[in-house]
């Protein structure tokens, strides 16, 4: 032990919530009694894109990748036995920030909580949900007020409270290089700092307050020193921001404050236990150097590209965490990479191209306008087009899965149906049940509800106003109002949006000279349309539910359309009614249903119901998604032509055997293309 007092460890979170409120409860309670330091909330998608459960939208939805939360009633039972006051929670929710927060606030009020001493983080940045995630409800520029009127409420008011944390994270996902993560990220920043001064709502001698209180989340890869050079990089160009541009002269209020969740995307199917050494070696990169430290950690599990881990196995992620921290000697020195004269010049060479990349988009009119224009997402898309062309020309190596893929059984995994947690069917109908007892009992005790349609009226003129939407949030929180209701509320002042899929305006990632596989392909493709007399083969590219994990489907529909495909691909949120409809629309040869939620076993079975009513079960309908084994069977016994997961990383093949499944249902032979 040297002489030095040795440094706290950071907060130490895992990101948990499934099924229901009580059932998150007893899961966070336990990992609380394990260690962690701070809880960090999932919710379900229909509470992040502003649905009830009983919504059409939310069918197979509930309670599958997070907790559900439709009302007060569901927070109290969230953080029941749970003191908020002492507690640091971070919540993943960004459309529907304000109303999660306030539902918040107002139990930590009922437990006797000071709401000046909360603190946690709402995650809150919409931008990258345009670009990524996809649980954007509200257009850009409301979306914008929702996050101004939460930043300055909380500074007023819950001043310790972190009211966005802008998200790199899936930027990294979607496929943005080390340059893009950070150069999208802060042009975020700054259209929200601008916004949050332009509102009149925070005095000039305040701002250094509001900085303060701006905090990141972002994503540490597999490269480690390209990754901590990030964060470095990261840290400069922070500081020059607010420094030049807002004037804030107090470094404490200018530094870099992030967490971080380890990559999800570099998590192979294929040998999943290789994850654990994925995880501890992108741990390392946010944990070593002391000057570029994370503030807090999450790392995801082995299993997550199988499916929902298990409570083991979050525990094992979190003790990972723990050995770094109390057992190595790591929390005892200053920053190891002090004078490394590689490391500076790969800081330096990111600082000045994420700086140009900023004025580019400064240049557009700032990281709205390039959402708007398609400009942000194309890149994305395109970028990500290029990594997987990497992958699969073997360029860019992934042990198990394109080199290594020999290997001994593994104990781990000998069982894969029991490796993952599932969510019992049944909730669904459990939780909507209770929300229509809800709706039925809060204008009785003990609730005693003042009806909700006075506050939503309320809601709705605020909106319709420009004064902050918090104070009348809190008031639809109070009355009893639903998740659903506040969001409809705002959709019908605010409207909703779409966001560019990126798809149509990405380059060509990889070439079909004469003897790649992707020629080969192209020629499957060209001589099949012949044959079937239709000009060109047609490909649906569908995302039925609320999974806005578009990636995997906007590299097949890129892939489609560079093999010769005519593709339809319409972006995410859409009913299996609306897929089929544009399927028979469009006259396709084939849909492709993607899904990364597990609502699969719900939603593709009704496509393909839905085809046969239509008359239309000649058409051949494939899935894509995180799909364990014993679904993958039960859709193909119910009539799925093919099913992929992540371990066909080879998207040109993909292709090609999409080719083969509308010759055999269309009754054509065989066709072998020579590579």
């Amino acid at each position: 032990m040297t002489e030095r007092q040795k440094d706290r460890p950071w907060l130490m979170r895992t990101y948990a919530g499934h099924s229901t409120a009580e059932a998150s409860n007893e899961l966070y309670r336990n990992n609380l009694a394990k260690g962690q330091t701070g809880l960090s909330v999932a919710f379900d998608l229909p509470t992040q894109t502003g649905y009830d459960p009983d919504h059409i939208l939310a069918r197979g939805e509930v309670g599958r990748v997070g907790v559900p939360v439709s009302h007060l009633g569901d927070m109290r039972r969230l953080f029941q036995d749970i003191p908020l006051e002492q507690m640091n929670t971070s919540m993943t929710i960004n459309a529907t920030a304000m109303w999660l927060l306030a539902m918040y606030q107002v139990v930590a009020e009922e437990q006797g909580a000071d709401i000046t001493k909360l603190q946690g983080t709402t995650q809150n940045d919409i931008v990258k949900e345009y670009l990524s995630r996809g649980t954007h409800v509200f257009p850009p520029g409301p979306s914008l007020r929702l996050t101004t009127d939460m930043i300055c409420y909380t500074v007023n008011n819950i001043p310790k409270w972190n009211p966005i944390n802008i998200c790199s994270y899936h930027l990294q996902e979607a496929g943005a290089t080390p340059v893009q993560e950070i150069a999208y990220a802060m042009s975020t920043a700054i259209a929200v700092l601008d916004s949050v001064f332009a509102s009149g709502q925070i005095p000039d001698d305040r701002r250094g307050d509001v900085v303060a209180r701006i905090s990141f989340f972002v994503n540490a890869g597999v490269r480690f020193i390209e990754e901590m050079c990030k964060m470095r990089a990261f840290g400069r160009i922070w500081d020059k921001i607010t420094r030049e541009r807002y004037g804030i002269e107090d470094a404490k209020q200018r530094r870099f404050r992030y967490g971080v969740q380890v990559n999800s995307l570099g998590l192979t199917e294929a040998q999943p236990e290789n994850n654990v050494q994925r995880i501890v070696l992108e741990m390392l990169a946010v944990t070593l150097s002391k000057d570029a430290r994370a503030r807090a950690v999450q790392l995801p599990a082995w299993n997550e590209a199988l499916g929902l881990p298990r409570p083991w196995d979050q525990q094992w992620s979190l003790r990972i965490q723990q050995v770094l921290a109390h057992e190595s000697d790591l929390l005892e020195y200053e920053d190891i990479f002090e004078g490394s004269h590689v490391i500076e010049a790969k800081v330096e060479a990111l600082v000045e191209e994420c700086l140009a990349e900023i004025g580019r988009i400064e240049e557009m009119g700032g990281a709205l306008a390039a959402v708007e224009s398609g400009y942000l997402k194309s890149q994305l898309v395109s970028s990500h087009a290029e990594r997987r062309a990497r992958i699969e020309a073997g360029e860019e190596k992934i042990v198990g899965v394109n080199c290594y893929e020999t290997t001994e059984p593994s104990p781990l995994t000998a069982d894969l149906d029991g490796a993952i947690m599932t969510v019992d069917p049944a909730v669904e109908a459990r939780v909507v049940a209770a929300l229509k007892n809800w709706r039925d009992t809060r204008y009785q005790p003990p609730f005693n509800h003042p009806r909700p349609c006075k506050a939503l009226e309320k809601l709705k003129q605020a909106a319709e106003g420009t004064g902050n939407l918090m104070e009348a949030t809190l008031e639809c929180v109070r009355s009893g109002v639903t998740t659903g209701e506040w969001s409809q509320a705002l959709r019908e002042v605010f409207g909703e949006f779409r966001a560019p899929t990126g798809v149509s305006s990405a380059p060509v990632a990889v070439t079909a000279e004469e003897g790649t596989p992707l020629a080969a392909v192209r020629e499957k493709v060209a001589r099949t349309a012949e044959e079937l007399g239709s000009g060109r083969l047609r490909l649906l590219v569908g995302k039925p539910g609320l999974d806005g994990h578009s990636n995997g489907a906007e590299q097949i529909a890129v892939r489609a359309r560079d093999a010769g495909f005519e593709v339809v691909y319409q972006g995410i949120r859409l009913t299996p009614e609306q897929i089929v409809s544009a399927a028979l629309a469009e006259d396709v040869h084939c849909v492709g249903l993607s899904i990364l939620s597990g609502s699969h076993a719900e939603l593709v079975p009704d496509v393909l119901v839905r085809l046969r009513e239509a008359g239309a079960a000649d058409i051949p309908v494939i899935a894509g998604g995180i799909i364990p084994p014993a679904d993958a069977a039960d859709l193909r016994a119910a009539g799925v032509a093919a099913v992929f997961t992540p371990k066909d990383f080879g998207i040109t093949e993909i292709i090609g055997r999409i080719v083969d499944e509308i010759r055999k249902a269309n009754k054509l032979d065989p066709l072998e293309v020579p590579a």
